[in-house]
């Protein structure tokens, strides 16, 4: 990296290979950093394992199908440090994860909380949105818990429901990609305010669309499918695509 610290870094057109380049690159800082990276995706397993059993134990099913759905939405926020272990690994460092945390903790006081507290907003306003729909086509269904709910969902009613939830969710998602896929790892490499990396994100995403949505679609798919058997495949994808997210930023920015 030669951008100056306060100069915010011009963001060069993205190309297909940068997007296989980068899940190259994810997979190796994976395999390099596999106990850092266990550890912390093992934070948001036990998180999201913990809200879907008080979902199940109050028989509000339907919160956690609104927050797999929205799961996408906040992984840049979770990636933070899978960022952090791919800055150091591409300084020839050799990251710690007492280490990556400090940093992390650190960051508190910066502009990164800025831009994760708009992700959050946008979160829960998918939730309220969610919960509309929920009402509009399922809301005369008995919810008492999971056994006895997951047949709705395979309704008419249910899976229209799922539809319209998906298409709406991906709405969501696509918002808070065209803000954050560059802007969160370009507040953690550089000084510059969390205002002008999210325009810098957003103009790079809304130059080449179709190319980010494609990616976006991506990292949703894989992110709701490792999320559905208990959340386990979160170990692997999680890591993965947070190192891919950092090296896609960084090849953008880099190289002329």
């Amino acid at each position: 990296m030669t951008q100056n610290a306060t100069t915010p870094p011009t963001i060069r057109p993205v190309v297909w290979s940068d997007f296989t380049a980068s899940l190259a690159l994810g997979v190796r800082d994976f395999r390099a950093a596999l106990w850092i990276d266990l550890c912390l995706a093992c934070v948001f397993v036990l998180a999201g394992l913990g809200m879907a059993a008080v979902t199940v134990m109050t028989g509000q099913t339907f919160w956690l199908v609104l927050a797999v759905l929205g799961f996408p939405m906040v992984g840049t926020l979770a990636a933070v440090g899978f960022y952090e272990v791919s800055r150091q690994r591409s300084r020839d460092l050799r990251p710690g994860l007492r280490q990556v945390a400090s940093l992390i903790w650190a960051a508190r006081i910066g502009q990164i909380p800025w831009l994760a507290a708009i992700v959050v907003v946008i979160f829960l306003f998918w939730f309220f949105i969610g919960h509309m729909i929920f009402a509009l086509f399922l809301g005369l269904a008995p919810m008492t818990n999971i056994s006895t709910s997951l047949a709705v969902f395979l309704t008419p009613s249910g899976l229209t429901m799922i539809a319209v939830g998906t298409l709406v969710g991906a709405m969501f998602s696509g918002l808070v990609l065209a803000l954050s896929v560059h802007a969160m790892p370009m507040l953690l490499d550089l000084d510059v305010d969390f205002i002008t990396a999210m325009l810098r994100s957003l103009s790079a995403v809304l130059q080449q669309p179709m190319a980010y949505l494609v990616w976006g679609a991506f990292i949703g798919v894989v992110t709701l499918l490792s999320a559905l058997p208990v959340f386990l495949g979160l170990f692997v994808t999680m890591p993965i695509l947070g190192h891919a997210s950092w090296h896609l930023y960084q090849r953008l920015v880099s190289d002329p």
